[in-house]
């Protein structure tokens, strides 16, 4: 199965130069948690996260429609591909800890966004005879290797403690 046979073609995006106001709102209308930014054109830039805004706005001083979107924003991104296999996708998935993946062209142009709730919708239990391209073993795999915990706080010590070497 490809990705492009299960993504979510019409997507909210926002530019690096909004503000996070501006952001909010994108999300608010599009019933979405995540913004991918993409740059005049459409190439994809970073995401954006209900989360990451929630963090720069309880860290900073500052109102919602006085942060930029590129100051908070992801700027190292994984993407896949319309033809890509949905395996590959998943393989990002479970590797990331993200729940959605922004699809792009090859000139890197946002196409469309694949997350768990499509795979979740295209899964199918693998019954004797029948198996499928995309099982709920897949699924439960990408959920479970999402799901693991991070340590952040003790991760940023290791890096802190490394640099100082």
């Amino acid at each position: 199965m490809k990705i492009q046979d299960i993504m979510t073609e019409t997507v909210k995006a926002c530019h690096p130069d909004a503000n996070l106001a501006e952001a909010v709102a994108l999300m608010w209308e599009g019933d979405c948690g995540t913004l991918p930014v993409v740059a005049d054109g459409g190439k994809l830039v970073g995401i954006l996260t209900d989360r990451d805004i929630a963090i720069a706005l309880g860290t900073q001083n500052k109102r919602p429609s006085d942060i930029q979107v590129r100051e908070v924003m992801a700027g190292e991104v994984s993407a896949c591909y319309p033809g890509e296999e949905i395996h590959g996708a998943l393989k990002t998935m479970r590797e990331e800890k993200v729940r959605r993946l922004p699809v792009v062209s090859d000139e890197g142009v946002l196409q469309g966004i694949i997350s768990v709730n499509d795979v979740a919708l295209h899964a199918e239990k693998i019954d004797g005879h029948k198996t499928t391209a995309l099982t709920y073993e897949d699924l439960v795999n990408t959920f479970k290797a999402i799901c693991e915990h991070r340590h952040p706080k003790e991760e940023r010590e290791l890096s802190s403690k490394t640099a100082a070497q």
